[in-house]
């Protein structure tokens, strides 16, 4: 049986495909598999990824006919991966030479559902570590006790894929899978579900994956419509915690999260072309309109002045069906 399933979207990253594809080669061993998704690229990447298949072992290449956007490409290797163990690469990212068999190393000493790790950040020549932001490291824990508190950062705002290592029966159970489609934010619903779904989880103290900030190909720096998909992943979050047997105590904290990313787009709206920047009011207008309003208020009032009289004043603003369609 194959040990580890690496999955690899790749969409126009040809300047950083060879950087990835090195990293990779310097963490192959037996047992692992590489599923590269090519999500239609329209540049020179294609090509890298059929010479990467010739070069790499255990490597294989998929292509999707039209862009379906990251996580259906995550989906798509997904469906692919044999491995007792699956983990996740941005295919403009790269890995620290023998991290992978350090991180399956950590799983099967744990024998956990899955494992969660530290990261390192880069923008441009600047080097920071993120941890995950659970204190207790090595012990086996029940995920959905990670969430709370509602007031502080927690393991669930910890939402990055690619950082850590995920064992099959994830997959058997139905929470490994994203929710195909989405442009952006489409670790939200996943982080969450995983966290109230999954049975057990630690955090481990291991750095090894080296995430590039800042790509002017990202949607995060293009900030297009596409963008205003994390209202669709957030209602997801709301929606799937909203039918927890937990959800009077687990919802406060997905409510406030919700009402700080937007208000964390509404800072910084002058990014977004004129008509995007008013469908993102309408439409995080009709958001808080939908939240649980009681638990809305009290997000509201335990938020700085700032972000709370942002959303106070977005809350009585006026909105048609219309623009608030997603």
């Amino acid at each position: 049986m194959v040990k580890l399933s690496v999955i690899v979207p790749f969409y126009n990253v040809q300047q950083y495909a060879p950087d990835t594809l090195r990293s990779l080669r310097a963490n192959a061993g037996d047992g692992y598999e590489f599923i590269f998704v090519d999500d239609c690229s329209k540049d020179g990447t294609p090509d890298i990824l059929e010479q990467a298949v010739r070069d790499l072992p255990g490597s294989k290449l998929i292509r999707h006919e039209q862009n379906g956007g990251l996580a259906t490409a995550r989906n798509t290797g997904i469906d692919a991966a044999q491995g007792e163990y699956l983990t996740f690469l941005d295919g403009d990212d790269w890995l620290a030479p023998g991290y992978y068999p350090q991180l399956v190393g950590a799983i099967e000493a744990l024998g956990c559902d899955f494992v969660r790790t530290d990261h390192v950040q880069c923008t441009a020549r600047a080097r920071s570590v993120h941890r995950v932001p659970h204190g207790r490291r090595g012990e086996v824990m029940r995920p959905r006790d990670a969430i709370l508190p509602a007031h502080r950062s927690t393991s669930v705002d910890y939402a990055y894929a690619w950082a850590g290592i995920y064992h099959r029966r994830l997959i058997d159970k139905g929470v490994l899978h994203f929710r195909d489609g989405l442009r952006t934010a489409e670790d939200r619903p996943w982080i969450w579900k995983l966290h109230r779904e999954a049975e057990s989880f630690a955090a481990v103290s291991l750095l090894g994956v080296f995430y590039r900030r800042g790509v002017a190909s990202s949607l995060t720096q293009i900030g297009d419509v596409r963008q205003l998909d994390f209202i669709r992943a957030f209602d997801q979050v709301i929606q799937e915690t909203a039918q927890d047997p937990e959800a009077d105590s687990l919802l406060p904290k997905a409510v406030r999260t919700y009402c700080a990313i937007i208000s964390h787009h509404l800072g910084s709206i002058e990014r977004f072309e004129p008509p995007v920047a008013r469908k993102l009011k309408a439409m995080s207008t009709a958001a808080l309109k939908r939240m649980p309003q009681a638990i809305l208020d009290d997000a509201l009032d335990s938020m700085d002045i700032q972000r709370a009289s942002r959303l106070r004043r977005l809350r009585r603003r006026p909105v048609s069906a219309g623009e608030a369609a997603a």
